[in-house]
């Protein structure tokens, strides 16, 4: 394998001193859409044909790793390299799917969404992508750092700031490491074609521009809800939308429902009570419907006799359409919850100790994440806390409050089994009134 990149790659000069670099363990920090996934795996791709060593790449969760190979798939027919993807079973003890790449040698890369259990017993160079994102990160790390010891294995670790309660960000001072941080600016002046004032603007958030463009790890003392901890209660294993009429019928499910129309999302979050804990078993997200497209949307979760409460925001634009599912699916399964002051204060509350505690599982996904943690505690005039968040990407805490509210639904219904009786059909005498 030569010591340069073919020319073939399209490159920028940042991207190109990474994927030359001879260091064994490098820690990069870049900015989002600066090119971290394509570097990183055209990196690991190359060293591992170099080395004839199986590479390790460890994704935040399951959609993540399949685009993460997918890439290595994409550099592999640009460079036309032989590979063959194996994607299907699952690895030995975990719910986890099997993604590995084939190349020539015996090189294999394994794409595994992130998870302590996965990432032990295998050997070989290890990527971390993203791994400030990643759930468990102490435990991921604790995992995989003896996969390094034997061979010479290399390490490469990649993400953008996500606060700095996590591994990634203690790493920034680990002298160990070749140390890498690319900010929008400065990989707009190697060439990347991007308008970071139009960026800053279309964001509308300064604080989270200089997180996820300036390279910032912020401070979380205001937040409700830290980056640590949200990912502890993310779950690599489960998607995010899942249709109604996918939903298992044996368990029972609640939902909230955050109203929106024009500036803010209208969000379903749907959870199942698992043994004390609760699961998101879908995540809803409607821009621009009418309401009547939102009533369909809503109406399909509504429909499932497994769904045993909702609760609706019937503040100003949702008071319609709660009124209208209580009239159709009945007041003892459709609550209209105003949210008063007081009333999310306490249904915050819960979430945030459910998240504590963690006894609720979340889908791995930037929007929910940005979302949680973009809800701040203030102090008002009389001296009261109250709950915050600015409007961004499109959404004012949207899934936040959705989410407390299917808590709200599933803590105030009691606890019930459901029994299926399986008879055999009804037949009646020729005579009399039949």
């Amino acid at each position: 394998m030569p010591a340069t990149v073919e020319p073939r790659v399209p490159l920028l000069p940042y991207q190109r001193a990474d994927v030359e670099s001879p260091a064994r363990m490098r820690w990069c920090c870049w900015s989002r859409q600066s090119g971290k996934s394509f570097t990183k795996s055209l990196r690991r791709l190359l060293r591992g044909l170099k080395r004839r060593r199986t590479q390790v790449f460890l994704s935040a969760g399951e959609r993540q790793s399949r685009e993460l190979m997918t890439k290595v798939r994409q550099h592999c027919a640009l460079l036309g390299i032989w590979s063959e993807l194996v994607a299907d079973g699952y690895f030995a003890g975990t719910e986890t799917k099997r993604l590995e790449v084939r190349l020539p040698n015996g090189v294999r890369v394994i794409g595994l969404p992130a998870n302590p259990q996965t990432a032990r017993g295998f050997t070989g160079d290890v990527l971390l992508d993203e791994f400030a994102m990643h759930a468990d990160d102490r435990e991921i790390w604790a995992a995989m750092f003896p996969t390094l010891l034997r061979g010479g294995g290399e390490l490469d670790v990649a993400s953008t700031p996500k606060g700095i309660s996590n591994v990634f960000a203690r790493l920034r001072h680990n002298s160990q490491f070749s140390h890498s941080t690319i900010t929008l600016p400065e990989a707009v002046r190697q060439g990347l074609g991007v308008d970071v004032a139009e960026v800053r603007r279309s964001m509308g958030d300064d604080t989270l521009f200089r997180q996820e463009f300036l390279c910032e790890f912020l401070d979380e003392a205001t937040a409700f809800l830290t980056y640590a901890q949200i990912a502890a209660c993310a779950d690599a294993a489960l998607e995010k939308t899942v249709p109604a009429e996918e939903l298992a019928a044996g368990e029972e499910l609640f939902a909230g429902v955050d109203i929106g129309r024009r500036r803010d999302l209208t969000v379903i979050w749907v959870l199942a009570r698992r043994a004390g804990v609760y699961v998101t078993r879908s995540v809803v997200e409607i821009a621009g419907e009418t309401f009547r497209a939102q009533f369909a949307r809503i109406a399909e979760y509504l429909r499932l006799r497994q769904l045993r409460r909702c609760c609706i925001d019937a503040g100003g634009l949702g008071m319609q359409l709660a009124e209208e599912a209580q009239e159709r699916f009945g007041r003892h399964r459709v609550e209209a919850v105003t949210l008063t002051a007081a009333l999310k204060a306490q249904i915050a509350g819960r979430l945030r100790i459910a998240v504590e505690d963690r006894t609720i599982r979340i889908p791995v996904d930037d929007g929910i994440r940005n979302d949680w943690h973009s809800v701040e505690r203030r102090t008002s005039a009389s001296g009261q806390i109250v709950l915050g968040a600015p409007r961004r990407e499109g959404s004012h805490a949207d899934r936040f409050w959705a989410a407390a509210l299917a808590l709200h639904a599933a803590d105030d219904a009691p606890v019930t089994t459901f029994e299926v009786l399986r008879v055999q059909p009804l037949k009646y005498a020729r005579r009399g009134l039949w």
